[in-house]
Protein backbone atom coordinates (compact mmCIF):
# COMPACT_ATOMS: atom_id res chain seq x y z
CA UNK A 1 0.00 0.00 0.00
CA UNK A 2 1.22 3.32 -0.96
CA UNK A 3 1.69 6.07 1.78
CA UNK A 4 -0.67 8.30 -0.28
CA UNK A 5 -3.36 4.99 -0.30
CA UNK A 6 -2.10 4.50 3.93
CA UNK A 7 -3.03 8.53 4.44
CA UNK A 8 -6.25 8.15 2.87
CA UNK A 9 -7.48 5.20 4.64
CA UNK A 10 -6.36 6.36 7.84
CA UNK A 11 -8.41 9.78 6.93
CA UNK A 12 -11.56 7.42 6.17
CA UNK A 13 -10.97 5.51 9.23
CA UNK A 14 -10.84 7.94 11.78
CA UNK A 15 -13.99 9.99 10.10
CA UNK A 16 -15.41 7.06 10.41
CA UNK A 17 -14.62 6.42 14.33
CA UNK A 18 -15.49 10.30 15.05
CA UNK A 19 -11.85 11.45 14.96
CA UNK A 20 -12.53 14.44 11.86
CA UNK A 21 -9.23 15.91 10.84
CA UNK A 22 -6.95 14.22 12.82
CA UNK A 23 -4.33 13.62 9.41
CA UNK A 24 -4.99 17.16 8.40
CA UNK A 25 -4.39 18.58 11.75
CA UNK A 26 -1.21 17.03 11.77
CA UNK A 27 -0.57 17.99 8.50
CA UNK A 28 -0.84 21.85 9.71
CA UNK A 29 1.32 21.57 12.73
CA UNK A 30 4.32 20.05 9.93
CA UNK A 31 3.12 23.63 8.54
CA UNK A 32 3.19 25.39 11.54
CA UNK A 33 6.38 24.27 12.54
CA UNK A 34 8.62 26.07 9.68
CA UNK A 35 10.55 29.19 10.58
CA UNK A 36 9.11 31.08 8.25
CA UNK A 37 5.54 29.72 7.46
CA UNK A 38 4.52 29.28 4.51
CA UNK A 39 1.41 31.89 3.15
CA UNK A 40 0.66 30.39 0.42
CA UNK A 41 0.35 26.62 1.77
CA UNK A 42 -1.57 27.84 5.12
CA UNK A 43 -3.75 29.59 2.52
CA UNK A 44 -4.59 25.86 0.33
CA UNK A 45 -4.80 24.36 3.87
CA UNK A 46 -7.21 26.96 5.03
CA UNK A 47 -9.62 26.63 2.23
CA UNK A 48 -9.41 23.08 1.98
CA UNK A 49 -10.03 21.64 5.44
CA UNK A 50 -11.07 23.12 8.71
CA UNK A 51 -8.90 25.18 10.75
CA UNK A 52 -8.42 23.10 14.60
CA UNK A 53 -9.70 25.90 17.08
CA UNK A 54 -6.44 26.16 18.62
CA UNK A 55 -4.34 27.22 15.64
CA UNK A 56 -7.65 29.16 14.24
CA UNK A 57 -6.06 32.79 15.55
CA UNK A 58 -2.70 32.48 14.60
CA UNK A 59 -3.92 30.96 11.25
CA UNK A 60 -5.98 34.05 10.46
CA UNK A 61 -3.39 36.04 12.17
CA UNK A 62 -0.52 35.44 9.29
CA UNK A 63 -3.17 35.08 6.18
CA UNK A 64 -5.31 38.34 6.89
CA UNK A 65 -3.93 41.30 5.79
CA UNK A 66 -4.36 45.22 6.46
CA UNK A 67 -3.82 48.76 4.81
CA UNK A 68 -1.46 50.63 7.44
CA UNK A 69 -0.77 53.36 4.96
CA UNK A 70 -2.71 55.18 2.74
CA UNK A 71 -2.09 54.76 -1.10
CA UNK A 72 -0.02 53.54 -2.71
CA UNK A 73 -1.49 50.36 -0.38
CA UNK A 74 0.78 48.62 1.77
CA UNK A 75 -0.26 45.51 3.07
CA UNK A 76 0.89 43.13 5.79
CA UNK A 77 -0.49 40.75 7.69
CA UNK A 78 -1.41 41.14 11.68
CA UNK A 79 1.41 38.90 12.00
CA UNK A 80 4.24 38.12 9.87
CA UNK A 81 5.28 34.80 8.72
CA UNK A 82 8.53 34.42 10.95
CA UNK A 83 7.77 32.94 14.04
CA UNK A 84 10.93 35.41 15.87
CA UNK A 85 8.69 38.18 14.89
CA UNK A 86 5.60 36.84 16.63
CA UNK A 87 5.40 38.31 20.04
CA UNK A 88 6.98 41.68 19.39
CA UNK A 89 4.21 42.23 16.85
CA UNK A 90 1.61 40.81 18.92
CA UNK A 91 2.78 43.39 21.67
CA UNK A 92 2.60 46.17 19.27
CA UNK A 93 -1.11 45.69 18.04
CA UNK A 94 -1.73 44.90 21.80
CA UNK A 95 -0.50 48.54 22.49
CA UNK A 96 -2.59 49.98 19.61
CA UNK A 97 -5.37 47.95 21.05
CA UNK A 98 -5.52 49.67 23.83
CA UNK A 99 -4.45 53.29 23.18
CA UNK A 100 -7.62 53.55 21.03
CA UNK A 101 -9.74 52.47 23.19
CA UNK A 102 -8.89 54.47 25.99
CA UNK A 103 -9.52 57.07 23.19
CA UNK A 104 -12.62 56.11 23.11
CA UNK A 105 -13.40 56.04 26.77
CA UNK A 106 -12.01 59.57 27.04
CA UNK A 107 -14.45 61.22 24.81
CA UNK A 108 -16.93 59.13 26.33
CA UNK A 109 -18.06 57.44 23.09
CA UNK A 110 -17.96 54.01 25.06
CA UNK A 111 -18.56 52.84 28.70
CA UNK A 112 -18.70 49.48 30.58
CA UNK A 113 -22.60 48.88 29.03
CA UNK A 114 -21.20 49.57 25.39
CA UNK A 115 -21.55 45.79 23.80
CA UNK A 116 -18.18 44.43 22.69
CA UNK A 117 -19.18 44.51 19.12
CA UNK A 118 -19.86 47.85 19.13
CA UNK A 119 -16.94 48.83 21.16
CA UNK A 120 -15.10 46.96 17.84
CA UNK A 121 -17.41 49.10 15.38
CA UNK A 122 -16.15 52.43 17.17
CA UNK A 123 -12.34 51.56 17.64
CA UNK A 124 -12.47 50.77 13.57
CA UNK A 125 -14.56 53.68 12.66
CA UNK A 126 -11.81 55.70 14.78
CA UNK A 127 -9.09 54.45 12.52
CA UNK A 128 -10.67 54.57 9.67
CA UNK A 129 -11.17 58.51 10.09
CA UNK A 130 -14.87 57.69 9.99
CA UNK A 131 -15.84 58.17 13.71
CA UNK A 132 -19.19 60.24 13.98
CA UNK A 133 -19.96 63.29 16.21
CA UNK A 134 -22.26 61.02 18.23
CA UNK A 135 -22.48 57.14 19.14
CA UNK A 136 -26.09 57.75 18.66
CA UNK A 137 -25.95 58.21 14.75
CA UNK A 138 -27.71 56.29 12.44
CA UNK A 139 -25.72 53.01 11.57
CA UNK A 140 -24.63 52.74 7.57
CA UNK A 141 -24.64 49.67 5.27
CA UNK A 142 -21.18 48.78 6.00
CA UNK A 143 -21.39 49.37 9.80
CA UNK A 144 -24.15 46.39 9.83
CA UNK A 145 -22.33 44.79 7.97
CA UNK A 146 -18.87 44.85 10.28
CA UNK A 147 -21.55 44.50 13.40
CA UNK A 148 -22.48 41.36 11.73
CA UNK A 149 -18.92 39.86 11.04
CA UNK A 150 -17.56 41.03 14.80
CA UNK A 151 -20.82 38.96 16.27
CA UNK A 152 -19.24 35.71 14.04
CA UNK A 153 -15.95 36.31 14.87
CA UNK A 154 -16.86 36.95 18.42
CA UNK A 155 -17.84 33.40 18.84
CA UNK A 156 -14.90 31.79 17.05
CA UNK A 157 -11.82 33.86 19.12
CA UNK A 158 -11.99 34.29 22.23
CA UNK A 159 -9.37 36.95 23.04
CA UNK A 160 -10.40 40.12 22.70
CA UNK A 161 -7.88 41.70 21.11
CA UNK A 162 -7.30 38.71 18.89
CA UNK A 163 -11.26 39.40 17.95
CA UNK A 164 -10.92 42.91 16.99
CA UNK A 165 -7.77 42.67 14.64
CA UNK A 166 -9.17 39.45 12.69
CA UNK A 167 -12.67 41.18 12.44
CA UNK A 168 -10.97 44.63 11.59
CA UNK A 169 -8.68 42.86 8.57
CA UNK A 170 -11.19 40.75 7.43
CA UNK A 171 -13.49 43.57 6.72
CA UNK A 172 -10.83 45.50 5.30
CA UNK A 173 -9.84 42.92 2.88
CA UNK A 174 -13.11 42.35 2.23
CA UNK A 175 -13.82 46.00 1.26
CA UNK A 176 -10.39 46.58 -0.82
CA UNK A 177 -10.00 43.41 -2.14
CA UNK A 178 -13.05 42.15 -3.34
CA UNK A 179 -15.33 45.20 -3.45
CA UNK A 180 -15.66 45.30 -7.18
CA UNK A 181 -16.30 41.31 -7.34
CA UNK A 182 -19.63 41.59 -4.76
CA UNK A 183 -21.96 42.74 -6.87
CA UNK A 184 -21.35 40.25 -9.75
CA UNK A 185 -21.84 37.72 -7.24
CA UNK A 186 -25.66 37.34 -7.75
CA UNK A 187 -25.42 36.74 -11.36
CA UNK A 188 -22.90 34.02 -10.59
CA UNK A 189 -24.92 32.53 -8.16
CA UNK A 190 -27.78 32.32 -11.04
CA UNK A 191 -24.80 31.09 -13.72
CA UNK A 192 -24.14 28.07 -10.96
CA UNK A 193 -26.92 27.11 -9.89
CA UNK A 194 -28.43 26.79 -13.70
CA UNK A 195 -25.23 24.67 -14.03
CA UNK A 196 -26.06 22.13 -10.77
CA UNK A 197 -29.63 22.40 -11.21
CA UNK A 198 -31.42 24.58 -13.68
CA UNK A 199 -35.08 23.44 -12.74
CA UNK A 200 -34.34 25.15 -9.21
CA UNK A 201 -33.41 28.01 -11.07
CA UNK A 202 -36.29 27.90 -13.42
CA UNK A 203 -38.54 27.46 -10.56
CA UNK A 204 -37.29 30.69 -8.66
CA UNK A 205 -37.87 32.53 -11.47
CA UNK A 206 -40.93 31.21 -11.99
CA UNK A 207 -42.42 32.32 -8.95
CA UNK A 208 -40.40 35.91 -8.83
CA UNK A 209 -38.24 34.74 -6.09
CA UNK A 210 -34.64 35.80 -7.59
CA UNK A 211 -34.91 39.14 -6.94
CA UNK A 212 -36.14 38.13 -3.23
CA UNK A 213 -33.09 36.43 -2.48
CA UNK A 214 -31.25 37.71 0.44
CA UNK A 215 -28.13 38.37 -1.59
CA UNK A 216 -26.83 41.38 1.02
CA UNK A 217 -26.87 38.88 4.12
CA UNK A 218 -25.20 36.11 2.30
CA UNK A 219 -22.49 37.79 0.21
CA UNK A 220 -21.95 41.25 1.62
CA UNK A 221 -21.55 39.61 5.04
CA UNK A 222 -20.32 36.51 4.13
CA UNK A 223 -23.53 34.46 5.57
CA UNK A 224 -22.59 36.05 9.15
CA UNK A 225 -25.81 35.94 10.74
CA UNK A 226 -27.46 33.44 8.36
CA UNK A 227 -25.59 30.34 9.13
CA UNK A 228 -24.30 29.55 12.33
CA UNK A 229 -20.59 30.54 13.34
CA UNK A 230 -20.02 27.08 14.48
CA UNK A 231 -20.62 26.13 10.62
CA UNK A 232 -18.96 28.88 9.11
CA UNK A 233 -16.05 27.75 11.22
CA UNK A 234 -16.64 24.47 9.98
CA UNK A 235 -16.37 22.37 13.21
CA UNK A 236 -19.04 21.16 14.35
CA UNK A 237 -22.39 20.40 12.57
CA UNK A 238 -25.73 22.10 13.06
CA UNK A 239 -28.75 20.51 11.66
CA UNK A 240 -27.77 20.66 7.34
CA UNK A 241 -25.90 24.06 7.26
CA UNK A 242 -22.59 22.35 7.79
CA UNK A 243 -23.19 19.94 4.98
CA UNK A 244 -24.65 23.44 3.15
CA UNK A 245 -20.87 25.04 3.71
CA UNK A 246 -19.15 21.83 2.76
CA UNK A 247 -21.05 21.64 -0.58
CA UNK A 248 -20.87 25.42 -1.22
CA UNK A 249 -17.08 25.54 -0.87
CA UNK A 250 -16.81 21.71 -2.90
CA UNK A 251 -18.75 23.82 -5.66
CA UNK A 252 -16.53 26.87 -5.72
CA UNK A 253 -13.42 25.24 -6.35
CA UNK A 254 -15.50 23.01 -9.07
CA UNK A 255 -16.19 26.31 -10.94
CA UNK A 256 -13.89 28.47 -9.40
CA UNK A 257 -10.87 26.56 -8.82
CA UNK A 258 -8.41 27.48 -5.70
CA UNK A 259 -7.49 30.85 -5.70
CA UNK A 260 -3.87 31.85 -5.22
CA UNK A 261 -3.09 34.10 -1.83
CA UNK A 262 -1.99 37.07 -2.69
CA UNK A 263 -2.23 40.81 -0.80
Amino acid sequence: MTEDSQRNFRSVYYEKVGFRGVEEKKSLEILLKDDRLDVEKLCTFSQRFPLPSMYRALVWKVLLVFCPFPPPWVFVGILPPHHESHAQVMTYRKEQYSDVLHALEVIRFISDATPQVEVYLHMHRLESGKLPRSPSFPLEPEDEVFLAIAKAMEEMVEDSVDCYWVTRCFVNQLNNKYRDSLPQLPKAFEQYLNLEDSRLLSHLKTCSAVSRLPYDLWFKRCFAGCLPESSLQRQIPQDSSDAIVSKAIDLWHKHCGTPVHSA
